[in-house]
């Protein structure tokens, strides 16, 4: 209903195991049916579909694993927090499980839009792979500005000069672990994968044969000029008090 009060509930939750490989939409799917199994109080849209109000951040690329994925689910009664925190868990998958869950301002940014940074780790395996040589291929990459690449059948261009922020390079015994971080806007989006594959195309990985590819996020945030706002930031949570 129009007048009904609204509470704006964000939760953060993983995404691990064999559900790091649901597509977007259907970890969308799974995560409103927890919502519904966990009885909370959520307020529905008054269009047709009467859909649930929820708002989710960008979507993770298939088999990519998430500590920091998020959502912000409106309530129509204030329950606790920690309560509603425990009736998420109780009633969402392990691999998708809820961490944190706070209130912030109804009328809050979306956060698809408004979260532009984010932090990754990825870990390589295979043959002739040194954090060396993939440190410099990807800054050979960099220096062209742009990877071009199709998805699907569609031609797609990555814009380095605005997506790619810094990355590092470390050896761990035979695995390279990568940490990777990326901004997003209106103009697209970097997935790590896209970058990798652009670096064992560059000179100094070349030969290489890439065995598996692990790729975590392990952090999302807003960018606001030099600083880096947390979704759970406390000039963003309010009190039900």
């Amino acid at each position: 209903m129009a007048n009904e009060q609204q509470y704006r509930l964000r939760v953060r939750y993983g995404k691990d195991g064999r559900l790091a490989y649901l597509g977007h939409l259907e970890v969308l799917h799974t995560i409103d049916s927890s919502i519904r199994r966990s009885r909370l109080p959520f307020s529905v849209g008054n269009g047709f579909a009467r859909r649930m109000r929820v708002q989710f951040s960008q979507a993770l690329p298939v088999g990519a694993s998430s500590k920091a994925e998020y959502y912000d689910l409106v309530l129509t009664e204030p329950i606790e927090p920690e309560v509603a925190l425990e009736r998420l868990r109780a009633s969402t998958p392990s691999a998708l499980a809820p961490t944190k869950a706070a209130y912030v301002e109804r009328r809050a940014p979306a956060l698809e839009a408004w979260l532009t940074r984010s932090d990754w780790h990825a870990e390589l395996e295979g043959t002739g792979i040194t954090a060396e040589a993939l440190d410099a291929a990807i800054a050979a990459v960099a220096e062209t500005g742009a990877i071009h690449y199709m998805r699907g059948e569609k031609p797609k261009v990555a814009d380095l000069t605005r997506t790619l922020v810094s990355w590092q390079c470390a050896q761990s015994g035979d695995v390279v672990e990568l940490s990777l971080q990326t901004r997003s806007s209106n103009e697209g989006a970097l997935r790590p994968a896209i970058l990798i594959d652009a670096a064992f195309s560059a000179a100094p990985l070349a030969g290489a044969q890439l065995a598996a590819l692990r790729v975590t996020r392990e952090m999302q945030a807003h960018e606001e000029g030099a600083r880096l706002v947390n979704p759970f930031d406390e000039n963003l949570v309010i009190s039900l008090t």
